[in-house]
C-alpha cells in the first residue's frame, strides 16, 4: 500500500473576507473531488484570508500512479484558481 499526500499552499489577493476565502477554497475542493479519487480539506492558515494551505492524500498500489495523481490534482486546481495562484506545493509518497 502507498500513501501520497500533497499539500497546496494558496494566495487568493482578491479576498477580503473569510467568507470569500471559503467561497474560493470550496469550489476548487468540489472540483477536486468530482473529479480524483482523494480526500482533500484546508490544513493550515484558517484564519488569514488571503492565505490557505490545502491537504491532499491519496491511496494507491503503486508509487508511480500515486504521484501522477496528486500532480494532476496539482494541474487541476493551478488551472482552476481564477482569484489566486499557488505559491508552492510538495508531494510526498510513502
Amino acid at each position: 500500500m502507498v500513501i501520497g499526500s500533497c499539500t497546496v499552499t494558496i494566495h487568493i489577493p482578491e479576498s477580503n473576507s473569510l467568507k470569500h476565502k471559503r467561497y474560493v477554497l470550496k469550489s476548487i475542493m468540489d472540483r477536486v473531488k468530482n473529479r480524483f479519487n482523494v480526500s482533500i480539506a484546508e490544513i493550515d492558515l484558517k484564519d488569514l484570508w488571503q492565505k490557505a494551505t490545502l491537504g491532499i492524500v491519496c491511496v494507491n498500489s503503486d508509487s508511480q500512479h500515486a504521484n501522477e495523481t496528486l500532480s494532476k490534482v496539482v494541474n487541476l486546481i493551478e488551472s482552476g484558481l481564477t482569484e489566486g495562484y499557488i505559491i508552492d506545493y510538495g508531494i510526498e509518497i510513502v
